[in-house]
């Protein structure tokens, strides 16, 4: 179990250890944590690790042949302003995977990092100012 200052890490498999490291570090506001590229890095946003683990890494390794695939399983990454992140994205040349999809909660785009992982981009919904007695 982690404790509250350590990072809660999620692995995404990837094509190109270091095609992956620009993606999230250029566009999603991560930094590098350790790099052993072409086999393995680590990005690190807030309390989140992300494990990219490429062909060669041991996480790889170990994946059995019918779960390879990417999956609908995403990380969620929540913004201020889910309209100009899209311009930004867009104009960095990210392509996004259907359009913005609204619901009680907020709003959200999908987008694909180079090997073809989700990462889901979310506005939180405004919430109603608390009532006064």
């Amino acid at each position: 179990m982690t404790t509250p200052d350590q990072y809660a890490g999620v692995r995404y498999l990837v094509d190109d250890v270091q095609a992956a490291i620009d993606f999230y570090t250029g566009h999603l506001g991560f930094t590098l944590h350790h790099s052993a590229a072409p086999a393995f890095a680590d990005v690190v946003r807030g309390p989140l690790r992300l494990l990219l683990s490429g062909p060669a890494s041991s996480g790889a390794r170990a994946t059995p042949a019918d779960y390879a695939g990417a999956g609908r399983n995403r990380i969620h990454l929540i913004v201020d302003d889910l309209d100009t992140e899209i311009a930004r994205l867009r104009a960095a040349g990210v392509a996004f995977r259907g359009d913005v999809v609204s619901g009680p909660g907020g709003r959200q785009i999908l987008l694909s990092d180079p090997a073809g992982n989700l990462v889901e981009v979310f506005q939180p919904a405004a919430r109603p100012a608390a009532s006064r007695p």
